[in-house]
């Protein structure tokens, strides 16, 4: 049965985001960056299954190496989806410090 991953269920957990983190910068092994977490690594290795079931991260093999690798295009569809929503808490931050001011004693 091939379950389909949501990428907003796997950015919940704070590992996955963690692991996105690291490979933002750099194509990594997944031994590499199971020494940045003090798990097992099959613990990181089910993360990494998630990242890349819901496209996340994408796998390059390099001779005996697999290195994961941040899927930019997937990611940007998460900004474009949660950009409204930042802009709209901007808005209203923004016309709570406008308020703020009006009541602000000096």
């Amino acid at each position: 049965m091939n379950v389909r991953r949501d990428v907003f269920q796997a950015i919940v957990d704070p590992t996955r985001r963690a692991i996105l983190l690291l490979v933002a910068s750099q194509a990594m092994t997944a031994g590499a960056i199971a020494a940045n977490f003090d798990t097992a690594r099959p613990t990181v290795s089910k993360h990494l299954q998630i990242l890349t079931e819901c496209e996340l991260l994408k796998q390059e093999q390099k001779g005996r190496e697999i290195y994961y690798n941040i899927n930019a295009k997937k990611m940007k569809e998460v900004a474009d989806f949660i950009e409204p929503f930042r802009q709209m808490w901007d808005d209203r931050f923004n016309k709570l410090e406008s308020i703020m001011k009006n009541y602000k004693t000096t």
